[in-house]
């Protein structure tokens, strides 16, 4: 699983770094608002694989396989993207996030659509522990957008739309197991029923839609909110962005893993008390690992920029920081929410990314700064909030699960 993680993780930023280097500053600013969307979305969308995965956990402890409910989880977010779909093709909309590639929202939302299907499968496998299929999974996905995006680059059509093309294209990967998860299902079991998975689902989704606010979907952000500025200094900026934010991308799957986990160690009073201590344990670590890799983004980052993504890509050493800092508290905050996701609190969820989105967009949109001034300021006060609330609603039902 570990070395799934790994080659999904390289091969994802490998391929953004091509995007980036093939594009160039300009054009890569707006490839990095699709980027920001599609992927913001499919992490609006990954609750469905946790609380599926949830949902399969337990049907395991019980002997059986997994209910109605999984397919009704699924089937209620297909219908939220498809809604979500429509916004973006309203003219203002797709002309501010797109600038002129209106494309792009078609590629975005069938993206979307395959996002749902692509974790409802990778819940269920990880749900039912199904490792390697679950690790066989997590590296066709970004396979075969490499492999795509390559053979465009070589045969000479290395351009906005293609590349989107071949970025969207890796959410077929769940075509190749839906053998296995068929047998995982049981479409007659015990089941909640569709309303409480409605309001589950809504509320899951609303809080990652905020999550993804300001880790993946950050840069469509910046184009909503705070348009103006140089493109080619904005457009490093966001580069420095997407490198600082690449645990986070890696930590989507460890939060699926994380869930089944946690259902399983909170079955004992025993699991709950330690469960409690490493919690308070990964708060305190998350702020000493923030401090050291600030310092060190610092002094290395914008080398590593330029390094990664040519020499016309230049950004201040105290911004890399930031954002370093800013992604450690993401990385406390993803996880506290796995925890109360897994305790089946989608109101907490939801009210732990409220507060961590909240702060984070109003600095960005208000503040009188510059763009990346009020970007970098926003993405420090806003998971630093999160983490506070996150942590205070777990400790107060820490030993009773």
């Amino acid at each position: 699983m570990t070395g799934a993680l790994l080659v999904a993780s390289v091969f994802g930023y490998g391929l953004m770094i091509l995007c980036g280097r093939v594009l160039g500053p300009a054009d890569y600013k707006v490839f990095l608002a699709f980027w920001g969307l599609i992927f913001g979305l499919g992490s609006a969308i990954s609750p469905v694989e946790q609380e599926v995965s949830r949902l399969a956990a337990q049907a395991e402890l019980d002997g059986r396989r997994t209910g109605p409910d999984a397919l009704r989880t699924v089937g209620v977010a297909a219908v939220l993207v498809a809604l979500f779909g429509l916004v973006l093709f309203i003219p203002p909309v797709n002309e501010r996030l797109f600038d002129g590639h209106a494309e792009l929202v078609a590629i975005t939302v069938c993206g979307g659509l395959g996002y749902v299907v692509l974790y409802g499968v990778r819940g269920l496998l990880i749900g039912h522990r199904r490792i390697p299929a679950y690790a066989g999974i997590t590296v066709v996905e970004p396979t075969v957008r490499v492999a795509l995006a390559v053979l465009l680059v070589v045969v000479g059509l290395a351009g906005i739309v293609p590349l989107a093309v071949a970025v969207a294209a890796g959410v077929l990967a769940w075509v190749v197991f839906t053998p296995v998860t068929a047998r995982l299902l049981d479409r007659r079991g015990p089941g909640a029923g569709w309303r409480p998975v409605t309001r589950t689902t809504l509320q899951l989704m609303a809080g990652s839609t905020l999550t993804a606010t300001v880790v993946t979907g950050f840069p469509a952000m910046v184009s909503l909110l705070a348009p103006a500025g140089d493109p080619a200094v904005v457009g490093a900026f966001l580069s420095a962005l997407t490198l600082a934010r690449f645990p986070l991308v890696a930590l989507l799957p460890v939060q699926a893993l994380a869930v089944p986990a946690i259902v399983r160690l909170s079955a004992t009073a025993d699991g709950r008390r330690r469960l409690h201590g490493w919690l308070l344990k990964g708060v305190v670590g998350v702020v000493v690992v923030g401090v050291v890799g600030a310092a060190a983004g610092a002094a290395v980052g914008p080398w590593l920029v330029r390094l990664v993504y040519g020499q016309g890509f230049v950004v201040a050493g105290w911004a890399v920081a930031g954002l370093v800092f800013s992604s450690v508290l993401l990385a406390g905050v993803q996880l506290l929410a796995a925890v109360l996701l897994a305790r089946g609190r989608a109101g907490a969820v939801l009210r732990t990314w409220a507060a961590t989105a909240a702060p984070s967009l109003a600095v960005l949109a208000w503040w009188p700064a510059d763009t990346v001034v009020s970007s970098v300021l926003g993405l420090v006060v806003g998971p630093a909030v999160g983490v506070l609330v996150g942590f205070v609603a777990v400790w107060r039902r820490g030993g009773a699960g």
